[in-house]
């Protein structure tokens, strides 16, 4: 499913024109981004938590040459399924 798709779903199970759900959707990405550019999370009961997780600095390999390089520290955003979603998938 893509996000035009979204939209339309979203707009059809909620009652709202497409472009009232184009915007809520918009308005729910830019929130968790905010809370998450800020080392927060958003817990949603039942359906999951986004969250930073940290990676620490590390050798590699470039992958061509077989040469040590160095990987710098970063931030990654993580999704982790709540039990409720969990189970529904399941059943």
């Amino acid at each position: 499913m893509n996000k035009t798709e979204l939209v339309a779903a979203m707009a059809d199970q909620a009652g709202l024109s497409k472009k009232d759900a184009e915007k809520a959707l918009k308005a729910f990405t830019d929130v968790v981004a905010e809370e998450l550019k800020k080392d927060g999370k958003v817990q949603l009961v039942g359906f999951g938590t986004f969250e930073v997780s940290s990676r620490a600095a590390r050798e590699g390999r470039n992958p061509q040459s077989g040469a040590p390089m160095k990987i710098a520290a970063s931030k990654a955003p993580k999704f982790k399924a709540g039990k409720a979603l969990k189970d529904m998938l399941n059943a």
